[in-house]
């Protein structure tokens, strides 16, 4: 048998017989609808961490509150432990002793990675916040305006032009993640690639193929964040 042959044989086995494709197709909603799960997790921790520790740093001379310096230390401690372990010894912690009475993997996994995922985000968001001029923040306090309004009407819209672009990235970084919960039994884009490598007995193409959907997923979203990065531009210069 010619290479070629050998080529277009391996190729129907991997991608054509018995519609194997369709096990692909599946393998990236599961991958999307993961990363998009995990992101809302994330998002929402992150957002809740980078206010109470952002509050706790803004507070004026003289006024600590105790409860906003306990939640502090709670949320610094999580940031550091998230950020300092690997993500994956973090997914098979939850998987194998958190949540042992489980069974549904990927739900765990998109846990974890949700979790992961708040640290970091917290740390953009924090990092927008803290980067706003503080003077905003004393000009809508002398203004009459609670902290919160402050935040709401005035800082915050100033991050978020600051953040988009950050966040996109930690997107496109918890899409590539995904692929971890293979590791504790998940069912993604690499499960399935492996299912079909098992069968066909070959591994070369199912993950290469898995290898460029991910290239292509990350690619049409990496554009997706450059145009929104360029209209953000053009509306700063209006």
């Amino acid at each position: 048998m010619s290479f070629i042959e050998n080529f277009q044989l391996k190729f129907y086995m991997a991608f054509i017989a018995e519609n194997r494709w369709t096990q692909y197709i599946e393998g990236v909603g599961t991958t999307l609808l993961a990363t998009a799960l995990a992101l809302v997790l994330g998002l929402a921790l992150g957002v809740l961490v980078a206010l109470v520790r952002t509050a706790h740093d803004q507070q004026r001379p003289g006024r600590h509150n105790p409860v906003l310096a306990v939640l502090n230390v709670i949320a610094k401690v999580y940031v550091t432990i998230i950020r300092g372990t690997p993500m994956v010894l973090q997914l098979l912690i939850w998987m194998f002793v958190v949540f042992t009475f489980s069974r549904n993997a990927t739900a765990v996994g998109v846990f974890g990675l949700g979790i992961n995922s708040g640290a970091y985000v917290s740390e953009i968001i924090r990092g927008g916040l803290m980067a706003v001029d503080g003077g905003q923040m004393e000009a809508g306090r002398s203004l009459g305006l609670p902290y919160t309004d402050t935040m709401r009407f005035i800082v915050v819209p100033q991050a978020v032009k600051a953040i988009l672009p950050a966040l996109g990235n930690e997107f496109i970084v918890l899409l590539k993640d995904t692929s971890l919960l293979t590791v504790i039994g998940g069912k993604e884009l690499i499960y399935f690639a492996k299912g079909v490598a098992n069968r066909t007995y070959d591994q070369m193409f199912p993950l290469l193929g898995a290898a460029c959907i991910y290239l292509v997923l990350v690619l049409i979203f990496s554009w997706l964040l450059g145009l929104l990065e360029r209209r953000m531009r053009q509306s700063d210069r209006r």
